[in-house]
């Protein structure tokens, strides 16, 4: 029964209220409109200013925080004009240098002012000292703080003091009654969010103690990070609240998913039962049986394209572990139906290898396969949009052109995208647009972790090959530094005289695509001198489509040995005679790009390998990269790792699939996103009302239907 005592969900007051038009502005760039907003826009660390050190006592290099007055100031002119002031206490006297200072500052550290310091102290020529410390005038009676100073997220123009003044009076103006039913908070063991949020602005002295011991003591310093006291080494209280506030995350974006997925069940779609008349027929014609996880990956996906309302399914496989045929098989069941299907790519080169994948599986079932790119010229379009038009074409398979004005379906019953997370909501969502309610397929070779899957697929039935087709060989990896780059060509040049083929992928440089062509450019030039005797190709983004399309060809039939390269071939490319991958600077590749790229070879019986060349100078990024890349084979792993390091934002793509993204929440805690999923299903079946005021408090209203 829903709870009679749930909270209407309400605007937020605006945080804009009184306040001038330039700071309301920056708040803006915070993302922060609301008095809402502004309560969850939480510290990224604590500073100390409860009590004093003293001179003597300052631990170098720590933030502390002083009481002293002021001796005498002077204007500095060597090496650069500065203001240099000495003040003492008690104990002893130290220098403070501001470098850039206002007249206002002066005045401030007059002779005979008595001030409190908060910075870091540290030796310099003419003893300890101070640069730019915080300052503020005191009487001498003046008592301290009783709570932490809490240190915001901002922006430029937006001072700590100005965010704490607008964070407090939000504080006291907003609604922070809680939307969890009491029993579910009790049940998951969870702090009132009253009082969790108000603990993690305003939190009393003391709570650090433990975080202090776990930094190396009380007295080493003066400032508390977040991400320490919220793992619990900042006491209970602390360890608590941020849990409270990582759960109601969690649960905000679970509502959002499952309100999402189940206003999708709620449209009508054509049912698609299988019937085997032409799934049937071509797995009998196939020259190889489907593995048990395609098998049960399959039977998933028919499953649910026999019910009557839309199939929203995300096909996770690792590279090469044969996510085509599924999606084949898919297709062929709505053609069954009296439907078409439509199958999607990002680049050109997936999108052929493709066409020509259908074209080879289906084109003996009768059944005619559509092209459409932006290559394609005028009249070639216009004839296959008609095929497509007309129902003629039963499937078609293309790029963005897909979803162009002007194309239009008989009867469009199933919409695949491949490589999804590529495409933004609006592009998927203008795809499904061309039918009445199609069933959709999503297909990716990024492998998800659990705990990904389970808070930004929760909108996404998921079905997962995780097995390998047989035959298929591991792939040697290699870690090769720059300097012996001459081996490499001397390895290329043995694969080829053997009558293998290999790739040779230029780097990325800066996110570059001028950079990037000239970078291939040259490669290819010098590589040609360097192995005058082999046959080699170049393909990047910039060729015309048909320029592109021959060299590729001139590949696959083996006429080109060695192909020269960008990232276009990341994907789609299929040869089962290349052996051989050579990445340069491969240490400027993400781990998605380098296992992508790497799954290019070892699809043939010849034992193949993949060489990392790398720069001397590494990054501590880019060796922990390589170092994955080289020890992990298992696609799964290595996402694993790659979350570790990108964390899940960057990852799945969020800012462009309309995911809320994560700022407080940490997905390594499988159990509390697995107590989230549960507890959002419950308050949407038993508290709409309450589920609802919790949306509203972390979304504002700005809720989007997610992942179209």
């Amino acid at each position: 029964m829903p709870s009679s005592s749930s909270p209407e969900p309400s605007p937020a007051a605006p945080a804009s209220r009184g306040i001038a038009k330039n700071i309301a502005a920056r708040l803006a760039k915070l993302g922060l409109h609301t008095d809402a907003e502004l309560v969850l826009h939480l510290p990224l660390r604590y500073e100390d200013e409860t009590r004093l050190t003293s001179i003597a006592d300052a631990p170098p290099g720590m933030p502390v925080q002083l009481e002293v007055n002021v001796l005498a100031t002077e204007i500095a002119f060597r090496p650069r004009r500065q203001l240099l002031c000495r003040v003492q206490d008690e104990t002893g006297v130290l220098l403070v240098r501001l470098l850039n200072f206002y007249p206002s500052q002066q005045k401030q550290y007059a002779p005979g002012a008595r001030l409190r310091l908060f910075g870091e102290v540290r030796e310099g020529h003419f003893g300890p000292e101070m640069v730019h410390p915080r300052a503020s005038a005191v009487s001498a009676d003046a008592s301290l703080p009783q709570a932490l100073t809490p240190v915001y997220p901002t922006t430029a123009g937006l001072t700590q003091v100005t965010l704490r003044k607008l964070i407090g009076e939000a504080l006291s103006r907003t609604d922070l009654a809680d939307t969890l039913p009491e029993e579910l908070r009790q049940r998951i063991e969870l702090a009132p969010f009253a009082q969790a949020v108000r603990l993690l602005h305003q939190p009393p002295a003391g709570l650090e103690d433990e975080a202090c011991e776990e930094q190396g003591g009380r007295d080493s310093g003066r400032t508390f990070d977040t991400s320490v006291l919220a793992k619990g080494e900042g006491g209970k209280a602390f360890s608590q609240a941020w849990r409270r506030i990582r759960f109601d995350e969690l649960l905000a974006q679970q509502i959002s998913l499952r309100r999402a997925y189940a206003a999708r069940r709620a449209r009508g779609a054509p049912a698609l039962p299988g019937s085997g008349l032409l799934t049937g027929r071509l797995r009998d014609a196939l020259p190889f049986r489907l593995t048990g996880a395609q098998e049960r990956a399959w039977g998933e996906i028919g499953m649910d394209l026999g019910e009557p309302h839309p199939m929203q399914r995300l096909l996770l496989g690792d590279v090469g572990s044969g996510k085509t045929i599924v999606a084949a098989l898919a297709l062929l069941q709505a053609v069954e139906n009296g439907w078409q299907g439509a199958l999607m790519a990002p680049t050109e080169i997936l999108a052929e290898q493709h066409w020509r994948k259908l074209m080879l599986w289906l084109a003996p079932l009768g059944l005619e396969v559509a092209w459409l790119s932006g290559s394609l010229k005028k009249k070639e379009k216009a004839a296959m949009i008609a095929a497509v038009g007309e129902g003629r074409a039963a499937i078609v398979v293309g790029t963005h052109a897909l979803i162009e004005e002007g194309v239009e379906f008989a009867r469009l019953g199933l919409a695949v995208v491949d490589e999804q997370h590529r495409f933004g909501v609006r592009q998927r969502l203008a795809l499904r647009q061309k039918g009445a309610s199609p069933h959709q397929l999503m297909m990716s070779a990024t492998p998800i972790p659990r705990t990904l899957a389970m808070s930004y697929y929760a909108d996404l039935d998921v079905s997962l090959i995780d097995e390998m087709p047989p035959g298929r060989k591991p792939v040697l990896t290699k870690l090769v530094a720059e300097a012996r780059r001459g081996e490499v060509v001397a390895r290329v040049r043995a694969a080829c005289a053997d009558g293998h083929q290999a790739y040779w992928v230029c780097p990325l440089i800066e996110e570059s695509e001028t950079l990037q062509l000239k970078t291939a450019l040259e490669t290819f030039e010098r590589l040609t001198e360097e192995l005058s005797e082999i046959s080699i190709g170049l393909v990047h983004g910039r060729m015309k489509s048909a320029e592109k399309s021959a060299v590729m060809e001139a590949f696959v039939s083996g006429q080109v040995q060695l192909l020269v390269a960008t990232t276009v071939i990341e994907v789609g490319v299929d040869v089962s005679n290349a052996s051989l991958m050579v990445i340069e600077h491969a240490e400027r590749f993400g781990l998605a790009q380098l296992h992508q790229l790497r799954g290019r070879v070892g699809r043939g019986a010849a034992e193949s390998a993949c060489i990392l060349l790398y720069a001397r100078a590494l990054s501590q990024a880019g060796r922990e990269r390589l170092k994955i890349i080289f020890e992990h084979s298992d696609g799964f792993e290595i996402a694993r790792q790659d979350l570790r390091l990108r964390g899940p934002g960057e990852f799945v793509g969020a800012r462009q699939s309309g995911v809320p993204l994560l700022r407080y929440a940490d997905l390594d805690d499988a159990a509390l996103v697995a107590a989230a999923r549960a507890a959002a299903e419950e308050m949407l079946r038993d508290h709409p009302q309450l589920a609802a005021a919790h949306l509203a408090r972390w979304l504002g209203g700005r809720e989007e239907l997610l992942k179209a």
